[in-house]
């Protein structure tokens, strides 16, 4: 379904967010106050504007409260992305999503009114250490403290045998919630106890991460 998204702030990130969301056909609105930065995108969003986003009079006539969602990223300007966020805020924007440079500037955001605070190059760097710790782990997204969801490759001693046999859940406390083949591109939402594994299966686990990487491991 196509959803209005408003991007602010047209660095790399910025650039990427509005490129890719372009790209999965949804509108979007982007802005900054560099000519520059404006000019490169509009050929990959619906609206590239110029303006100062810290004005809540400016932001009101883009129309954010019309958004699904803002993403503000407004790089090493602290105070332009909470002053940004406060008014998002102010004009009951459905969902708010900043870049953060720190821990504290994180806590600041959440006070003034950011659904989500994002902390790209800890997540990146999280996300790498996880890879390299275990090989088999594609994608791993962080959810609460200590637990998460990966999308991870099956071990070899994993292959031809059936969740039952694996028994995930007793011995290592991890539920298998989804299987996808990548051959077939077929998807399995609470695959039955009795799917065997294949070496084309990518799977879909959530539980605690230590536990996680001992499955996976093994």
């Amino acid at each position: 379904m196509k959803k209005k998204f408003c991007v602010i702030g047209l660095g790399n990130f910025g650039f990427h967010v509005v490129s890719t969301l372009y790209e999965q056909g949804h509108e979007v609105t982007a802005i900054d106050t560099d000519k520059e930065k404006v000019q490169s995108v509009k050929d990959i969003c619906s609206y590239a504007i110029l303006g100062d986003a810290a004005s809540k009079e400016f932001l009101s006539a883009q129309g954010v409260n019309e958004m699904d969602a803002v993403v503000v990223s407004t790089g090493e300007r602290t105070h332009l992305s909470t002053l940004i966020t406060l008014y998002l805020k102010e004009l009951k924007v459905r969902r708010i999503l900043v870049k953060a440079i720190g821990e504290d500037h994180g806590r600041i955001l959440e006070k003034v009114g950011a659904s989500d605070v994002i902390y790209p190059e800890k997540d990146m760097a999280i996300r790498i250490a996880h890879s390299l710790s275990t090989p088999n782990i594609l994608e791993f997204i962080p959810l609460a403290e200590e637990y998460s969801i990966s999308e991870s490759a099956p071990p070899k001693h994993f292959i031809g045998k059936t969740l039952i046999d694996l028994d995930l859940r007793r011995k290592f406390k991890i539920t298998v919630i989804a299987i996808k083949d990548v051959l077939s591109d077929q998807f399995i939402p609470a695959p039955p106890p009795t799917h065997m594994i294949k070496d084309s299966d990518v799977l879909i686990v959530i539980g605690k991460t230590e536990d996680v990487g001992k499955a996976l491991n093994k």
